[in-house]
């Protein structure tokens, strides 16, 4: 994609939010007086890449390994190993089957942007349901073994992966799934930055923006699978 053609797909929602993150991050770091790079980058890299998926662009999982890669080592650093895990393992190698998956179902009109479609109220109904049955399974588990937050730890792990396997296949209704997500993981967020906990504060914007993002997504995607 050229860089013309890359501006031209950003909307002015989409420079706020990426400008925004930016400002935000700034300001934080001005006025605690620790400038944390690596936090930055990777908020910045994650909210440009959310952007770019919201927009249907292939180029967004360029982005998304910058970004998953730098919140597996913030996780880990953080003591948030389900979140390290769920990174390291599994996103990372995502950005590459989803690279995979985006170009060959690339539009028409313009191969690097992907054609979007919808589940089936039967496939939402046997997707909704499994979504369910494995959150609910997983917070069991996770309280079990010991887990301090088994239910939001359950939701951000689990309902990750399977909105990460719809966002791959290119599924609008992976959209319901990621504002779910965010909402959860600004409320974690909140808490590690309470407890002032490293790179938590930018993490937490980070998730705001993203929270934002993923319903701009879901109106996008409403067209964008027709």
């Amino acid at each position: 994609m050229t860089r013309s053609k890359f501006l031209s797909t950003l909307a002015p929602f989409d420079y706020f939010l990426i400008v925004g993150v930016v400002a935000c991050s700034v300001i934080y770091s001005s006025l605690t007086g620790e400038w944390d790079v690596l936090g930055m980058v990777a908020a910045i890299a994650g909210l440009v890449n959310v952007v770019l998926c919201a927009k249907g662009s292939i180029v967004n999982y360029l982005f998304g390994l910058i970004n998953v890669s730098l919140y597996a080592y913030i996780s880990f650093k953080s003591q948030l190993y389900g979140d390290f895990a769920l990174n390291a393992l599994y996103y990372i190698p995502m950005q590459f089957i989803g690279f995979y998956s985006w170009r060959k179902r690339g539009s028409a009109e313009n191969s690097s942007q992907v054609e979007g479609r919808r589940l089936s109220w039967r496939q939402r109904a046997v997707w909704g349901g499994a979504t369910v049955l494995t959150t609910a399974i997983g917070a069991v588990v996770l309280a079990k073994v010991g887990d301090p937050y088994p239910v939001k730890d359950s939701i951000t792990t689990i309902v990750s992966i399977i909105a990460m396997l719809l966002m791959v296949n290119a599924y609008m209704e992976q959209w319901i799934l990621w504002i779910l997500v965010n909402l959860v993981s600004v409320f974690i967020w909140l808490q590690f930055t309470i407890a002032h906990e490293p790179h938590a504060a930018l993490m937490l914007i980070m998730w705001l923006f993203y929270t934002a993002n993923s319903i701009n997504g879901y109106r996008v995607w409403l067209k964008l699978s027709k």
